[in-house]
């Protein structure tokens, strides 16, 4: 830059992220640094790390000088444990709510429809025919009701559905009103669809324990696109394989799940392997929130969607 101000040094894990970045102001420089090797610089202004992955490459910031490590992720667990003192961590928020949205509502379509077996009927040549239950006219719980819950409440609008909202706090939001976490055990006796959004930890551990998956209906569909631990995964087994309830997941705990895990052969298990996020949306979106941390760090504002400060 001009004037003896230094440049913005940006660092993005990918040149199609780069590409993706299109023209920036003058003095901001993109280095393509994919953090399997030492840094570029000993001083790097927003560092953009690679998607999904924290524990293995966050400690090679140790002696870099940042003001902004963006992850492409909206979770966060691990990184208090991973990222070095002295950076400022900031989630992506904005980035993969409506694709994981999109997930959630194809996985209580195609389970609630039963889509796995027309598709094993179609590879056998099977005219197999079968009643299912809908989606409409079902109660659908959503724990959690952060960006990606109220993002699935907005696509289930059009479903006829009755949507009720759970998160760690009873409130009015926007017209909707959301339940406290304490009622969970309450409202899940009339759950039909249940939908786990929530953000991984300690404090949400399990929060889908034998308890709470006992006081939902026979029947009852659990559809999980938030993380793994959310359930208890030896108590979801052990109902599905008793035929009292189903479930499509997104994400399991262990992750990956191994191939001899009971939950892949067990009838009314429905999983994908963790791409709630992993869509086309994903580019435009993230793109655009480096952009705007750019524009922030330029102009001396205070970054987005920080959650965590390991500066002194």
């Amino acid at each position: 830059m001009s004037d003896g101000i230094p440049p913005l040094i940006v660092t993005v894990p990918t040149d199609l992220l780069a590409a993706d970045l299109g023209a920036l102001p003058d003095g901001v420089e993109v280095l393509v640094w994919t953090m399997d090797g030492p840094a570029p610089r000993d001083r790097i202004d927003l560092v953009v790390p690679p998607y999904q992955s924290f524990g293995a490459i966050l400690p090679r910031l140790e002696d870099v000088r940042t003001r902004l490590v963006q992850s492409q992720s909206i979770g966060y667990e691990g990184v208090a444990e991973a990222l070095p003192p002295g950076h400022v961590f900031a989630n992506a928020a904005s980035v993969h709510e409506a694709s994981t949205a999109e997930l959630a509502v194809a996985l209580a379509l195609a389970a609630q429809r039963g889509i796995p077996g027309f598709v094993h009927a179609q590879a056998a040549g099977t005219w197999a025919s079968e009643f299912r239950p809908s989606l409409a006219d079902r109660r659908v719980l959503l724990l959690g009701y952060g960006g990606v819950g109220k993002a699935i409440a907005a696509r289930l609008a059009g479903f006829e559905t009755e949507v009720v909202a759970v998160a760690s706090r009873a409130r009015d939001e926007d017209g909707m009103p959301v339940r406290g976490v304490d009622e969970l055990h309450e409202l899940l006796a009339s759950t039909d669809v249940l939908i786990v959004s929530l953000p991984g930890g300690e404090a949400t551990r399990h929060i889908i324990d034998d308890t709470a998956l006992a006081a939902l209906p026979d029947g009852a569909l659990v559809v999980n696109v938030g993380r793994g631990p959310l359930i208890d995964t030896d108590a979801l087994v052990d109902h599905v394989r008793r035929g009292r309830i189903r479930a499509a997941l997104d994400v399991t705990h262990p992750e990956p799940l191994p191939a001899d895990h009971p939950l892949w052969t067990l009838p009314g298990v429905l999983i994908v392997p963790h791409v709630g996020g992993a869509t086309t949306a994903m580019r435009p979106r993230i793109a655009k929130l480096v952009r705007a941390q750019i524009d922030r760090l330029l102009a001396g504002e205070p970054p987005l969607n920080v959650v965590l400060d390991t500066r002194p």
